[in-house]
């Protein structure tokens, strides 16, 4: 069954059709024709109105659930609702407040990114979704603490404020002075590199560093970056906040599919390639239901906006991810406007 545009419909139906969809997304249930003639100011009998519903119906717009004679949009009516009828609310001096303090209060930018996470999982009641851009840090500052004979903390501080500690393995005959050796020479000889540029500078000028350094801290320095250059392929890669949020009193009468959504939401890979898929979009994109087959089953839409960085370019994605009755009117400039505020602050 194929839907029918916009144009195609008369104003009759796109008034019936707009007070379906917005009393559906604000109450969840179905909407019977006497609810219309209550609500709407067209001055139709209900007999009327049902009769409009059924073209609808008919178009693949609304749907009729079994134990009701009311209708409720379909997936379809939900995209041209959103595409062609919705009329978007910007966010309200309060709503942009929150979002910003969360974002700008924070120190390094991952932090500002589950701030950003968990500022739309509260402003939207869904769960706040962000791809963490795949960037490596640029490197400040280095740290060794002995922890035992054979391990020691690897402490390594980005330009950005971010501080990330590993566990390496110590070569034989380390000494707390020859620890503190490494991490001077680190701190002069690499900072301002990348991870990749700095195992490459150590490479490149091995014959000569080892006449400078100590050959036990020389390889302390190499299994240092190995470690954090390994590790960061398999860091995650995805900020997930507020999925208690996902279930409400309207989704906790299907556990079934509350289960099936939750269950995707751990499949964070399969999140971050949908999230991923929205970098090429100039604007918001808006996942709707079974649209994506990951949502095939638990029928729920993601709202997904693209932020860059300092050259312009995308670096991540931030949105919110809820049950497709979403009032998008609200949160697809909620996503947009927090998209625009890590664009400025990364940039």
């Amino acid at each position: 069954m194929t839907s029918a545009p916009v144009s195609e419909l008369t104003d009759r139906a796109r008034d019936i059709f707009r007070v379906v969809v917005e009393s559906y997304i604000e109450s969840g249930q179905p909407v019977g024709s006497r609810t219309i003639s209550k609500l709407s100011a067209l001055n139709l009998s209900p007999a009327s109105i049902r009769n409009v519903m059924q073209d609808l119906e008919e178009f693949g717009l609304l749907a009729a659930p079994h134990t009701s004679a009311g209708r409720m949009p379909t997936e379809s009516g939900l995209r041209l609702f959103v595409d062609g009828m919705m009329q978007a609310a910007e966010p309200s001096a309060q709503e942009r407040a929150a979002i910003e303090s969360q974002v700008q209060g924070a120190g390094p930018i991952e932090e500002a990114l589950a701030g950003a996470t968990a500022a739309l999982s509260g402003l939207s009641a869904c769960a706040g979704l962000v791809l963490v851009p795949k960037r490596e840090p640029i490197l400040k500052q280095f740290g060794f603490v002995q922890l035992s004979r054979q391990q020691a903390l690897a402490v390594l501080v980005g330009s950005d404020g971010s501080v990330e500690n590993r566990v390496v393995e110590l070569p034989m005959g380390m000494t707390p002075s020859m620890l503190s050796e490494a991490a001077n020479f680190m701190s002069a000889t690499l900072s301002g590199l990348t991870l990749s540029e700095a195992r490459l500078r150590m490479e490149r000028d091995i014959g000569r560093d080892r006449q400078a350094l100590d050959a036990a801290a020389h390889e302390l320095i190499t299994r240092g970056l190995a470690v954090w250059s390994e590790d960061g392929a398999q860091r995650p890669v995805l900020i997930v906040r507020g999925q208690a949020n996902l279930i409400d009193a309207d989704t906790a009468a299907d556990l079934d599919r509350v289960r099936q959504l939750l269950d995707e939401l751990e499949g964070k890979e399969e999140i971050a390639r949908l999230l991923d898929s929205a970098r090429s979009g100039a604007s918001t994109r808006i996942f709707i239901g079974s649209e994506n087959k990951l949502f095939s089953l638990s029928g729920s839409s993601v709202i997904a906006a693209p932020y860059r960085g300092q050259d312009g370019r995308v670096i991540g994605v931030v949105g919110v991810i809820g049950p497709t009755r979403l009032n998008y009117a609200r949160v697809v400039p909620m996503v947009d406007f927090t998209a625009q505020t890590l664009s400025r602050l990364i940039g």
